[in-house]
């Protein structure tokens, strides 16, 4: 029984039809095939959902250069002026897939919809890349955000995105131009495995609790150290001083327990944390937005609390 049968009673029709329709993009041996070719049938998976561009946004390419690497950049601004904040976006993917294009629809309709300047940031992958990798450009991507549009902008991670976002979070949270807020969508923090969701969802549809475990195994290889807040926030001892945090995680993912937890810690060192958890959705559910009817009222409630995060 596939994940979506065992699921599909406790889904509505529209999101079950986006699964299904994931579903087929992908061939059921391609964890066999050259990780180049995984990657492209990501890439396509991607842009068979990508949402149109709004007319209302401009888009604009440039790059962070170092000795050992170029940073590759995507910015997303209101047509012919500056957004009302920044918005440091990290994508999902595992640390293996994604890129500038596979998430770009998102954060076009996050630019227009909640008048921000988005900057989308083309981290190295693994597993060419190990830690600290992603997270050493995740850094520099920040760094540079906060210089050069001369405000701290706020954090938002998708899925693996979400794990830089936190983890960039808390290491820049006693810099002068610490980050503005946090957004995390569906984030996968570090618990291992030890909260209710990951046993209870542990085969959800699009992503499985062994997905996980293996996503990190490759970012990790064989010396990484998964104790490292910056892999996994969720093993930090201190979550004083961190910003304004809103986490949005679906019902139905072994990660939902994750983001409840961390936005309880949060609170529990005197931030404010708010988790909203998405009745009936799976992750993955931003990707659904324009078919499915939860998804896209889940994307209102995150575009409003950047909105809120903007205006603070």
């Amino acid at each position: 029984m596939s994940a979506l049968d065992r699921y599909r009673h406790l889904l509505d029709a529209d999101l079950a039809a986006f699964i299904e329709a994931h579903e087929r993009g992908f061939p059921t041996d391609l964890a066999t095939q050259p990780l180049d070719r995984q990657r492209a049938v990501y890439g396509e998976m991607c842009r068979a959902f990508h949402a149109p561009t709004p007319a209302d946004i401009e888009i604009l390419d440039t790059a962070l250069e170092f000795p050992d690497r170029t940073i590759l950049l995507r910015i997303y601004r209101p047509l012919g002026r500056k957004g009302v904040a920044t918005v440091l976006y990290f994508h999902g993917g595992g640390f293996v897939f994604g890129d500038l294009d596979s998430h770009g629809d998102m954060c076009a309709e996050l630019c227009s919809r909640a008048d921000v300047d988005v900057i989308s940031v083309d981290y190295r992958l693994a597993p060419e890349h190990l830690h600290p990798a992603a997270f050493d450009d995740a850094m520099a991507a920040f760094a540079w955000t906060a210089r050069t549009f001369g405000r701290p902008p706020i954090l938002f991670g998708e899925s693996a995105g979400g794990a830089l976002a936190a983890a960039v979070s808390h290491k820049a949270r006693h810099d002068p131009a610490r980050p503005h807020g946090l957004v995390l969508v569906y984030p996968g923090l570090g618990s291992h495995g030890d909260l209710p969701s990951f046993s209870e969802h542990a085969e959800a549809p699009l992503l499985s609790a062994a997905e996980i475990g293996e996503y990190q195994a490759v970012r990790l290889g064989d010396a990484g150290d998964a104790t490292d807040p910056a892999v996994n926030p969720l093993r930090d001892t201190d979550y004083a001083g961190l910003p304004r945090t809103f986490v949005s995680v679906p019902e139905f993912d072994p990660l939902r327990d994750e983001g409840e937890l961390y936005c309880e810690r949060i609170r529990a060192a005197g931030g404010n944390a708010v988790c909203t958890v998405e009745p009936g959705l799976v992750h993955s559910f931003l990707r659904a937005r324009t078919r499915v009817a939860r998804a896209a009222e889940a994307f209102d409630r995150i575009v409003d609390a950047v909105k809120s995060m903007s205006a603070s």
